[in-house]
């Protein structure tokens, strides 16, 4: 409710226009309310096609004496009058320019002559498009229907009766609304004065039919002069079916372009679906390919660095060598026999000096070729590691006395990387 009430605030409390312009506002055409920064292009416009209806309607000619008498009494008048108002208007002109050759407000300029239309000859009239004549004729390209445009003249004698008698004819109403966009100006405002330029009507009630042919937005119908309101619905009803295929054909033209338009949408959709599969698969290709090869360096990186490890540990074995000293003799007093059992089931047999260092014997053990790499010397009972290699906490391993061996001692060897 709030809603409603808020449309129709906006609206100046006209029904017929808020909900005109809320179809619009619903179909994607911009309010005319919400008026943009830069006015909205004018499309072009075939003003002469060759198939143009023209319909003229002469001012009826006096019929009885009393008619003739009162038209001969008010022709010198009626003359005079007509003459001095064009030679003031041609005056003026010279002396000051015409302010309806700058257009600022198209819409502001239909509004206002909406609003002054109502307050002269009431509501009851086709509901007017409250914009531009550039959007009206944007909007009936957009939504493919006929325009009918009225251009109106406040200095001319004819126009009060066609405003009464014609424009507020329930048939006309019915038959505009249902069928057309219609659109009307002052011509005395910058926009009316600018459409009458473009259209150069001859006399007033003026009215043209504007509806799309051949992609270009084309005047079909041209009526000018005091015409009643049956002779006008007919006029229109005949100038509508004469042109009716145009749009039917515009129509079809355009279901085909949108039928097409949607059809492509649709294979880029599926393009790019597929394609989006087809990058994921190769990204996982890609993905475990780089994983292979990745995984290839590192075992190739792990054999390098094996083969290095491997080299150094037999340059280090060929230099340790040297350095063990020789096997003291049996009976020396200070050998003692040492057995060690290695990981893999051999027994090693070596006699050392009480008062070698370990380091001796980490270095026999290590340049074995039965030993492991990575070891360490452990006693049985009580069980305990003998510190026999180098190490920064203990950069001189104690001596075989040191550590409590006797003269014949079982050890065991045990491999760190088992």
């Amino acid at each position: 409710m709030a809603r409603c009430r808020e449309i129709l605030q906006r609206h100046n409390w006209d029904m017929e226009v808020a909900v005109q312009d809320r179809f619009s506002e619903q179909e994607g055409t911009p309010s005319v309310y919400t008026q943009p920064p830069r006015e909205v292009r004018t499309p072009p416009v075939n003003l002469n096609p060759v198939d143009q209806r023209i319909i003229v309607i002469p001012r009826g000619r006096p019929q009885s004496i009393l008619q003739w008498g009162y038209f001969v009494v008010m022709f010198p008048f009626r003359f005079v009058y007509t003459t001095l108002m064009d030679i003031f208007r041609f005056a003026y002109r010279l002396l000051m320019p015409d302010p309806r050759r700058n257009v600022t407000d198209p819409v502001g300029d239909v509004t206002r002559f909406i609003q002054a239309y109502n307050e002269e000859y009431g509501e009851v009239h086709p509901v007017f498009y409250q914009g531009s004549y550039s959007q009206v004729l944007n909007t009936a390209k957009n939504e493919l229907r006929f325009v009918l445009v009225y251009l109106h003249g406040d200095d001319h004698q004819d126009t009060p009766q066609f405003c009464r008698c014609a424009l507020a004819n329930d048939a006309i109403i019915e038959f505009v609304n249902a069928r057309m966009l219609f659109w009307a100006c002052n011509t005395n405002s910058p926009e009316g004065y600018r459409v009458s330029q473009a259209l150069r009507e001859n006399t007033y009630p003026f009215l043209a039919v504007i509806v799309l042919r051949e992609n270009r937005m084309t005047v079909v119908a041209r009526i000018e002069g005091p015409i009643g309101p049956e002779q006008l619905l007919e006029r229109m009803v005949r100038v509508i079916d004469d042109n009716e295929t145009a749009l039917v054909a515009a129509r079809a033209e355009r279901a085909e372009r949108t039928f097409n338009q949607s059809l492509r949408q649709q294979q880029d959709v599926a393009y790019q679906e597929s394609l989006k599969v087809d990058q994921e698969k190769a990204r996982k290709r890609q993905a475990e390919q780089e994983k292979v090869e990745q995984e290839n360096r590192e075992a190739v990186e792990k054999e390098e660095e094996l083969r290095r490890r491997l080299e150094q540990i037999k340059q280090r074995k060929e230099e340790i060598a040297d350095t063990i000293p020789d096997e003291p003799p049996c009976d020396d007093p200070d050998a003692i026999r040492i057995m060690l059992k290695l990981p893999n089931g051999c027994r090693l047999e070596r006699r050392f000096l009480r008062t070698q260092s370990l380091r001796h014997l980490h270095n026999y053990l290590f340049c074995c070729s039965d030993a492991p790499d990575d070891f360490q010397v452990i006693t049985n009972f009580p069980r305990r590691t003998l510190p026999c290699q180098q190490t920064d906490q203990c950069p001189d391993p104690p001596t075989f006395a040191d550590v409590g061996l006797g003269k014949s001692e079982m050890l065991f060897v045990q491999d760190n990387e088992a």
